[in-house]
């Protein structure tokens, strides 16, 4: 019976296109990733493995023909080596044993790539579309670089792509340099012209424009990151890196963010500060929240108000969210604002004010009350010191105290 262990893994049929394993294995690879969900550590390594196996044609054949235990062994007749990334992800799951875990290829750098969202962004969610460039291994070549055979080391540094060289700095003395070597460019290897192949001139891989879909979930924060798996620049031999997406949030003209929290300012006048107010609030999802506030309950300035519920939704469990909260600053009318008279109805339903007794006696003097401002107390010490500089100037250099 043929073994369908990997496809079932991947939740593909078993002659699904590569593209069809690769479109499966982003999916699953974001859900199950341990940075997103640490209790899925075992389910990643075998989305991973399978993935590893049925994207790489040679492997999928030999799995189609022997199974998991061909790909142990190496397949029957097939020639093919073990596979050391097996006996890692697969010893405890399947219970095939363990054994010493090979090195493996050489990865790829990581990818990062800002995107700026909006707040409303990540209150609702948003799938954008993101054009990157990168190197991808070239296909009539298969990233050789030449027709088979036509690769050979490079005869300048030995197929190390490194040249060393030594200067004699003093009698007995010399001091190593190691640089890229010109010849092979660091390659280790070298084409002859002639042999190298058309679509990529021996340079092995080619340039390409894929387009990513980006998924803004809601919830999402400042400086979160979102990973594509394997999406970094090809090389031959060499496991591609991460394409990362790192989000950046833009200013907002109304809320401020505070975890799962939203925070505003509104102002106010007096009125409104002792007898109520009503506005609108429109909230990130265009909803109009109307805001009540009940007349006698004073808002004095600087008070901070909560509504419960209507924050950012939480990350992964978007019915959840946090509260929004506003900051009253409210604003005191002009001088002169009213006439004597309607100052006396106002204050007749204010408060009392405190009990004032004139003071007696020849201490007591009356002075004015003027508006501050930083210009003129700076003015006021320039005026202080520049008298204290022309007092010392009249003394005079010469003017001495005298010894008795």
């Amino acid at each position: 019976m043929a073994d369908n262990k990997l496809y079932e893994i991947l939740g593909v049929s078993r002659n699904a296109s590569e593209s069809d394993i690769k479109r499966s294995y982003h999916k699953l690879a974001k859900e199950f990733h341990p940075d997103k969900n640490p209790a899925a550590g075992d389910k990643f390594k075998e989305i991973s493995y399978a993935y590893e196996v049925l994207s790489d044609p040679k492997k999928r054949q030999v799995y189609d023909k022997y199974g998991l235990k061909g790909l142990q062994e190496g397949g029957q007749g097939g020639g093919y080596p073990a596979d050391d990334l097996f006996r890692h992800f697969f010893g405890d799951i399947f219970g095939m044993g363990g054994g010493s875990r090979g090195r493996g290829p050489t990865r790829g750098e990581d990818t990062l790539h800002p995107l700026k969202v909006s707040l409303e962004d990540m209150y609702v969610g948003k799938t954008t579309k993101l054009q990157l460039s990168k190197n991808v291994i070239c296909g009539p070549c298969k990233g050789i670089g030449g027709r088979p055979g036509s690769v050979v080391s490079c005869k300048d540094c030995h197929g190390q792509g490194i040249k060393v060289s030594y200067q004699q700095i003093a009698p007995h003395m010399t001091r190593q340099y190691q640089a890229r070597c010109p010849t092979c460019h660091g390659q280790g290897e070298t084409i002859n012209e002639k042999d190298k192949c058309p679509k990529c001139k021996g340079k092995k891989v080619l340039n390409e424009t894929k387009i990513l879909e980006v998924h803004v979930e809601k919830g999402m924060k400042e400086n979160q990151k979102i990973y594509f798996r394997g999406e970094g620049d090809q090389q031959p031999d060499t496991q591609p890196g991460d394409v990362i997406i790192l989000l950046q949030q833009k200013p907002h003209d109304v809320f401020q963010r505070t975890a799962d929290d939203l925070v505003m300012k509104h102002e106010i006048n007096i009125t409104e500060a002792l007898c109520g107010f009503e506005f609108v609030v429109k909230h990130l999802d265009g909803r109009d929240l109307l805001i009540r506030h009940t007349p006698g309950e004073v808002i004095k300035p600087g008070n901070l108000k909560r509504i419960p519920g209507e924050g950012m939704p939480q990350y992964k469990n978007p019915f959840e969210k946090g509260d929004l909260y506003i900051q009253f600053d409210v604003v005191f009318p002009e001088n002169n604002f009213a006439t004597e008279e309607q100052l006396k109805q106002i204050e007749s339903i204010l408060p009392p004010r405190p009990a004032f007794v004139m003071p007696t006696g020849e201490d007591v003097e009356e002075v004015n009350l003027m508006e501050y401002t930083a210009s003129e107390r700076g003015r006021g010490r320039e005026e202080a010191y520049a008298s204290d500089d022309e007092e010392q100037m009249q003394a005079g250099p010469g003017v001495q105290c005298a010894h008795q």
